[in-house]
C-alpha cells in the first residue's frame, strides 16, 4: 500500500556542522571542550570571548588547519577532503596582513589565483574588481610598504576575495587597527557581505565590533573553551554610524557584556579549582 504520508524533503545540510568538539594538545591543554554549533548559509557569525578560549582554534579547526582531539565537523555536510570536489571555496584573512613586501599589491592579491592555474587575462579581471571592491582600485600597482595598515588588510581581504568564497574566515583582521580605521572597514566588510551573499565566520575581542557586524553572536568562555551562549543580533540590514548609537545596539552591547564578564568569572574559577586551561 502506497504511504499517505505527506512528502516531505530533506533539509539542506548547515554550511558548518560542529558535533562535541574538544581539541586537547600534546602537553594536556585543553584548547576546547565539548563544542557545538551550527552554522547556515548567509550567516555573518562573530566568536566572542576573552583570550585563551579557542576562538581562534576553532576559526582554524573551519578552515581545515586544526582538526579535532574528539567529535567530528562537516561543511556543506561533507568531510573536509572531499569540499574541493563540492565546487565550493572557503578563504582565510589573518590577523596580520601576510603580504609579499617585494611584490606588487595585484600581484598579491592574484596569488591564489595564480596557485589555481587560472588564465592570466581571467585572473587580471578578478584582482580588478577585488581591488575595486575593497576600494584599491588605483593602488594595484604599489608595494605593500607604501600602504597603511588598514590598506593592507583591505589588499590582504581582497586576496581572500579574489577565489569568490561561499565562506569567509577572519581572524581578528582589524584588531591592531585604530577606532576609525576600524570602524570604516567593519562598515566596508558587512556591505561586501551583503552584496556578494558569503557566509562570513569572524574572530574579535570587541562586543561593539560584533554587535555592530553580526546576524548572530557565539560567546566563549576558557578554561576550557567552549560556547556559553548564541545571541541573535536584531539590527537592520543596512547598518551605518546611526546603529552604533542606537538603543538595541546598546542593548545588546549590554546583553553581551554581562556574558563575558561571566565567562571571566567562570574562567578564573576554573583555574583555581584546577581544571586545565
Amino acid at each position: 500500500m502506497a504511504s499517505t504520508e505527506p512528502y516531505s524533503p530533506k533539509p539542506p545540510a548547515p554550511l558548518l556542522s560542529v558535533q562535541r568538539v574538544d581539541k586537547r594538545y600534546p602537553n594536556g591543554t585543553v584548547a576546547l571542550e565539548d563544542v557545538r554549533l551550527s552554522i547556515e548559509p548567509g550567516e555573518f557569525i562573530s566568536l566572542l570571548g576573552p583570550s585563551g578560549c579557542g576562538k581562534s582554534t576553532l576559526l582554524k579547526m573551519f578552515a581545515g588547519i586544526e582538526t579535532p582531539t574528539h567529535g567530528h565537523m562537516r561543511w556543506w555536510g561533507q568531510p573536509f577532503d572531499t569540499v574541493g570536489s563540492t565546487g565550493r571555496r572557503m578563504s582565510m584573512v589573518f590577523q596580520e596582513a601576510t603580504l609579499m613586501p617585494w611584490a606588487s599589491v595585484a600581484d598579491n592579491v592574484r596569488l591564489p589565483l595564480d596557485l589555481a592555474h587560472v588564465p592570466r587575462r581571467e585572473a587580471d579581471v578578478r584582482v580588478a574588481e577585488a581591488l575595486d571592491g575593497v576600494g584599491l582600485a588605483k593602488f594595484g600597482k604599489v608595494l605593500p610598504r607604501e600602504l597603511s595598515g588598514g590598506m593592507q588588510m583591505r589588499a590582504s581581504l581582497a586576496r581572500a576575495l579574489v577565489t569568490e568564497p561561499d565562506l569567509l574566515l577572519l581572524d581578528e583582521p582589524f584588531g591592531a587597527l585604530d577606532e576609525f580605521t576600524r570602524n570604516r572597514l567593519d562598515s566596508d566588510l558587512r556591505a561586501l557581505w551583503q552584496r556578494r551573499g558569503m557566509t562570513v565566520v569572524f574572530v574579535t575581542h570587541s562586543i561593539y565590533e560584533a554587535v555592530y557586524l553580526s546576524s548572530r553572536v557565539v560567546v566563549m568562555q576558557a578554561r576550557p573553551g567552549r560556547i556559553i551562549a548564541e545571541v541573535p543580533i536584531d539590527g537592520p540590514p543596512e547598518r551605518d554610524d546611526a546603529f552604533r548609537v542606537s538603543e538595541p545596539f546598546m542593548q545588546h552591547c549590554k546583553a553581551l557584556s554581562e556574558l563575558i564578564t561571566d565567562a571571566h568569572r567562570a574562567s578564573f574559577a576554573n583555574e583555581e579549582t584546577g581544571v586545565q586551561s
